[in-house]
């Protein structure tokens, strides 16, 4: 029976939704979240991600140049990052720079810590933030999460779905565990 729908146009066979996904990704090149997709292609969100966990085995074949990023219920084609060299040889130099050692301590800061003000950045970092932060809401890879309710109403910093793509998690909970370090100094 299952045929018949499918040669009646009824019922589309997987590596059909597979190429729609592809060809809708590739066409918006920002993630787009399952749920979207379920609707652009009429099916339940259940079936989509199980078509898109395929899709992530199918390309992460070492001959694939592309692969599927999926965080936070969204999911964006991209190149393989082991073949960056090549992209940079289409791509002129004078790009964006690497992240400074302040921006990435406040980075990580935020990333562990959020949401977080950046009066609380400071006192852990021990000097003032204001231009890593600055380039780090530039770079996208942070936002303003709301505001405190207290005196002041200081701004709440939080991390993007352009930092979890950037670094390669599903969602914050693949971070690292955050180890702390109690040292005792003994007097000599």
């Amino acid at each position: 029976m299952e045929d018949f729908l499918k040669e009646l146009g009824l019922i589309e066979n997987n590596e059909r939704i597979k190429g729609i996904i592809e060809a809708v990704l590739f066409a918006s090149g920002d993630p787009i979240s399952i749920k979207l997709l379920a609707e652009i292609l009429d099916l339940n969100e259940k079936k989509v991600k199980k078509i898109i966990e395929e899709m992530v085995e199918e390309y992460s074949k070492d001959s694939r140049g592309l692969y599927l990023i999926e965080f936070n219920d969204k999911v964006q084609i991209s190149t393989k990052p082991e073949y960056g060299e090549y992209i940079k040889r289409l791509i002129k130099p004078g790009g964006r720079q690497n992240l400074s050692q302040a921006a990435i301590e406040t980075l990580a800061i935020i990333a562990y810590k959020q949401p977080i003000t950046k009066m609380e950045i400071d006192e852990i970092r021990g000097v003032r933030s204001d231009r890593a932060i600055t380039t780090l809401l530039e770079r996208g890879l942070i936002k303003e999460g709301g505001r405190l309710e207290t005196t002041g109403r200081p701004i709440l910093y939080c991390t993007t779905d352009d930092f979890l793509k950037y670094f390669g998690f599903k969602n914050i909970d693949e971070l690292p565990e955050l180890i702390e370090f109690n040292i005792d100094y003994e007097e000599e």
